[in-house]
């Protein structure tokens, strides 16, 4: 059983974890020994409702996916909760949800509804008063200090670094647990962000996104202790798919297909038909 996230993080070495936006996706992670897992909204919102990650996925959405997740895995669970789904009241409701749901650390972004994925144009972001008071507001929700909040702010795209670093401060002096300075563009604004905070600091290792992707040598040398890869699982199988099924239209078969699939049997087990095969047996009729 892996140990608690907030545990993990006093401990010396990069967390890296993985996106999963579906229980496919979670149970292949789960099973992997990583130290924790990071459901991905762009992700969740992508395979649950097949929409872009802009806001259109309500709490009901986004904490069944969660509760989902997280009981069908033991590794942590670190969860994306966009900008808290309303006002502060909505925020300590998030908080109180996500926790029950088994989720260990909730992330809390300073946007304004409604939210965009943050390595898209168009992002603007809320008064700082109003996004300290929500950090404010999720910090006294969580009924255990084990619960961690993640407080993300997008102000480097629109407002530029120092403001993006002003802001992060005032989120530290809140009570986060973690800061999340989303979308720095090059290595040097990496390190201005490791320099800047003795509280873990979250990277966010987009595939194609704005911020350089680093090696889990960079990411600590340059102050990062969380890098998350939200978009890499969904990338890997959307193409994968893509190129099984072009092969289906191409040639009416995979029988020539050159692409690696999951073995039948292993993925069945993965899902849990052994217990079904077992329980048929143990109860068949004689």
């Amino acid at each position: 059983m892996p140990q608690p996230l907030a545990a993990r993080l006093k401990q010396p070495g990069l967390i890296s974890a993985p996106g999963v936006f579906d229980m496919i996706s979670a149970k292949i992670a789960d099973g992997m020994g990583f130290d924790a897992l990071y459901m991905t909204g762009y992700g969740v919102v992508a395979s649950y409702l097949g929409l872009p990650d802009a806001g259109l996925a309500t709490y009901t959405d986004m904490v069944g996916r969660a509760r989902q997740i997280a009981s069908g895995t033991t590794t942590p669970l670190v969860a994306d909760a966009d900008t808290g789904y309303g006002g502060l009241l909505n925020v300590d409701f998030t908080v109180k949800g996500y926790e029950a749901a088994g989720v260990q650390a909730i992330q809390i972004e300073d946007q304004e509804f409604p939210k965009k994925c943050g390595h898209t144009p168009g992002r603007r972001v809320v008064a700082l008063d109003d996004a300290v008071r929500k950090i404010r507001v999720a910090v006294e929700a969580r009924d255990s200090k084990d619960f961690l909040v993640i407080a993300r702010t997008d102000a480097r795209t629109s407002l530029g670094l120092d403001e993006a670093l002003r802001r992060a401060e005032a989120f530290a002096k809140a009570g986060a647990d973690i800061l999340f300075v989303e979308a720095p563009e090059s290595v040097e604004e990496m390190r201005r962000i490791g320099r800047a905070f003795d509280l873990p600091l979250i990277a966010n290792m987009v595939e194609g996104g704005r911020t350089p992707l680093l090696s889990r040598t960079q990411l600590e040398e340059v102050g990062y202790k969380l890098a998350i890869f939200p978009g890499a699982g969904f990338l890997a199988a959307g193409a994968a798919m893509r190129s099984v099924y072009g092969e289906i239209k191409a040639k009416g078969s995979t029988s020539a297909w050159s692409g690696k699939l999951y073995p039948f049997s292993d993925f069945s087990k993965l899902m849990g038909f052994e217990r079904v095969w077992a329980f048929d047996r143990d109860h068949a009729e004689t």
